[in-house]
C-alpha cells in the first residue's frame, strides 16, 4: 500500500514539475519567439523522443523477463520440494515421517517467514537451517532394499535442484538495475518532457495538455520499471503460490496413501 502511495505521489509529482516548468517557460519565453523554431524542434523532440522509447522498451523487457524468471525459480523450488516429499513416501515409517514432516515445514517457513522477510530486504538463518536439516534427514535415511537406495537417490537430486533454486531467488531478491541505468532512465525522461515544452504553440492550453499526457506516460512507466525490477518487493512482487499449492499437494497425497 505505501509502495503504491508512493508510486502515485512520484507520478502526481512529475506532472506537476512538467507543467510548471511550461507555464515559467511561457512567462519568460514567448511562444511566438519560439514558434520561429518549430521546424529545427520538431525533428529534434522526434528523434529524442524515439531513443528514449526504445531506451524505455529495453529496459522493461529486461526487468520483466527477469521479474518471471524469478516466479519461474520459485516455482521450480517448490515443485522440487514435492518430489521430496513423495519420493520419502517409499522409505521406512520413521524415516518418512521425519523427512515429510520437515518438507511441510519448509513450505511454512518460506510461506510464513522467508518471504516477508524478503518482501522487507531482511534474511535471516530459519530458512537456511530448515534447509540444512531436511539434508541431514535425507542423507541419514539407511535403505533396506534397492528399491529405497534409488528413492534416496532421488530424493537427493531434488534436494539438491531445491538448494540450487532457493540460492538463485535469495539472489535475484538483492538484484536491481544499476544506478547508472536509473540515471539514464531519469535523464532521458527529463529531457523528453522538457523537449517537448520548447514548441511555440499558439494555445497554452493544448500545449498543457500535450505536456500533461507525455510527463504522465514517461512518469507512469518509470513507476512501472521500478515496481518490477526488484521481483520480491513492492506491491507487484513473486508471491509464495507455489508452496501454498505444495502443501495441498501434501495434504491430497497423504490421503491417498
Amino acid at each position: 500500500m505505501e509502495t503504491a502511495i508512493g508510486a502515485f505521489i512520484t507520478v502526481c509529482g512529475s506532472i506537476a514539475a512538467a507543467l510548471l516548468f511550461l507555464v515559467v517557460l511561457y512567462r519568460v519565453w514567448a511562444p511566438s519567439q519560439r514558434r520561429a523554431a518549430n521546424d529545427v524542434v520538431g525533428p529534434s523532440v522526434g528523434v529524442i523522443g524515439t531513443m528514449y522509447a526504445v531506451l524505455i522498451a529495453f529496459m522493461m523487457s529486461g526487468v520483466w523477463q527477469n521479474f518471471q524468471s524469478a516466479q519461474i525459480n520459485a516455482e521450480q523450488e517448490s515443485n522440487c520440494l514435492v518430489g521430496v516429499f513423495r519420493f520419502a513416501d517409499g522409505f521406512a515409517p520413521n524415516d518418512r515421517l521425519q523427512v515429510q514432516d520437515l518438507a511441510r515445514n519448509y513450505a511454512h517457513v518460506m510461506i510464513d517467514k522467508e518471504w516477508p522477510l524478503m518482501q522487507a530486504d531482511k534474511t535471516d538463518d530459519v530458512g537456511r537451517n530448515v534447509t540444512h536439516e531436511l539434508w541431514t534427514a535425507v542423507s541419514g535415511v539407511q535403505p533396506r532394499n534397492a528399491n529405497e537406495s534409488m528413492l534416496k537417490d532421488h530424493a537427493l537430486g531434488e534436494l539438491n535442484s531445491m538448494t540450487e533454486h532457493r540460492r538463485i531467488r535469495l539472489l535475484e531478491s538483492r538484484t536491481q538495475l544499476p544506478p547508472i541505468l536509473w540515471s539514464v532512465l531519469i535523464v532521458g525522461g527529463i529531457v523528453t518532457v522538457a523537449s517537448s515544452c520548447l514548441f511555440g504553440a499558439e494555445s497554452m492550453r493544448t500545449h498543457m495538455v500535450q505536456v500533461f499526457a507525455i510527463a504522465f506516460l514517461v512518469s507512469l512507466t518509470l513507476v512501472a520499471i521500478a515496481q518490477v525490477d526488484r521481483p520480491y518487493q513492492g506491491d507487484v512482487r513473486v508471491a509464495p503460490d507455489g508452496f501454498r499449492f505444495a502443501l495441498d499437494s501434501f495434504d491430497h497425497w497423504s490421503q491417498r496413501n
